[in-house]
């Protein structure tokens, strides 16, 4: 496997952002599928219902719910098709690397969980690149020995 990515990669490529023709260039040019786990798709698919929620509440925030159902589909639709591949991970190893990268890191630079899984997935899947535009998995993914090509 050569690239895995997180949340912030994946909302990219399925609703459009700032970062979107960034997220989709690179998807195009991959030399392979794109590797997800069932931890980061639960994670992005809990990302579009949040801002389906909180679009609900405020217009100005998050999208409505036929832009997020939109997400969902497409997404299930490139996993069906084969150039989104759902792998399995052996969670026991995961969390495993996942603590030593939170006592080696969370102390002095501070994570979240969720990011620190999201990097422990990728070194457990063997990635040498990590897909994010988030600043702090960037940081924390360099900091493991991932390339970030974005």
């Amino acid at each position: 496997m050569i690239a895995y990515p997180d949340t912030s990669f994946l909302v990219a490529l399925y609703r459009w952002q700032v970062n979107s023709p960034e997220a989709v260039a690179h998807f195009q040019a991959m030399s392979e599928a794109l590797h997800i786990s069932s931890l980061l798709l639960f994670e992005f698919r809990q990302s579009i219902r949040l801002q389906e929620f909180l679009h609900r509440r405020n217009s100005r925030l998050g999208f409505d719910h036929v832009t997020g159902q939109r997400a969902l589909a497409d997404m299930q639709s490139d996993i069906a098709s084969g150039v989104v591949v759902l792998t399995a991970a052996d969670w026991n190893d995961v969390i495993q690397i996942a603590e030593r990268v939170s006592n080696q890191h969370t102390s002095p630079e501070g994570y979240r969980s969720f990011d620190i899984l999201n990097v422990a997935t990728a070194l457990h899947f063997g990635a040498r690149e990590f897909l994010t535009f988030d600043a702090n998995q960037k940081k924390l993914a360099k900091a493991e020995g991932l390339k970030i090509p974005l």
